[in-house]
């Protein structure tokens, strides 16, 4: 009973994610500050950036796939204008080329860019051994912490998810965050059903236990 109350305690929490990301979605965006900030401030509002890219810090992360297709999502920090600051964009989809040996070219404009986005503070992890290290351009996992210290760059402490076109062809077919509430609903079933067979057992074998006493 209590993993599925627990259950579904995050498909409500999962719910409250889905509707602040939906509301974001369709709010004006207000300009991130050139200043260090609390990414309390900011999560899950969409904001606007403008600065300069710097594709040389460009990260590939391995692994995501949109319509069964086998992909990488392209990262790249964009220095703020009028500051030393960044932020970590994260710019959208690219297939994959069918070999890992060879990575998707990618187009990154040059001239200073207006980025509009959706501040996250997190985003899921996927699995890997806990003292993995990311090396080369190829990531399985980003994180505000682990980005700062893969390349020594000042950033503001969020993921900024793109919204808006810049020209670059990647697909930003996000997923909204917090969905999947009814995955959680359907382990709560699961786990009340598996509280119910065991009353149900105890009940039937208390029974037949004071049959045999009797």
């Amino acid at each position: 009973m209590a993993l599925g109350n627990w259950q579904l305690r995050r498909a409500d929490q999962r719910r409250t994610l889905a509707a602040a990301h939906q509301a974001a979605l369709k709010a004006p965006a207000v300009a991130l500050p050139v200043r260090p900030i609390e990414a309390s401030a900011v999560t899950l509002r969409r904001v606007a950036v403008r600065g300069t890219f710097v594709p040389a810090q460009t990260i590939y992360l391995d692994n995501r796939i949109r319509h069964g297709r086998v992909g990488y999502e392209i990262v790249t920090p964009l220095r703020l204008s009028g500051s030393t600051l960044h932020v970590i964009v994260m710019r959208g989809w690219v297939a994959g080329t069918g070999s890992r040996a060879k990575l998707p070219q990618v187009t990154t404009p040059s001239s200073e860019q207006r980025i509009e986005g959706i501040a996250l503070a997190a985003i899921p992890q996927r699995f890997e051994p806990k003292d993995a290290q990311p090396e080369g351009h190829v990531w399985q996992n980003l994180s505000v912490e682990r980005y700062r210290a893969a390349t020594g760059l000042a950033v503001q402490p969020i993921l900024l998810e793109q919204r808006s076109d810049n020209g670059d062809r990647l697909s930003r077919d996000w997923p909204l965050r917090g969905s999947g509430a009814e995955k959680n609903e359907s382990y709560a079933l699961q786990w009340y059903s598996l509280a119910a067979l065991s009353i149900v057992l105890w009940l039937v074998l208390s029974f037949r236990r004071d049959a045999d006493t009797a």
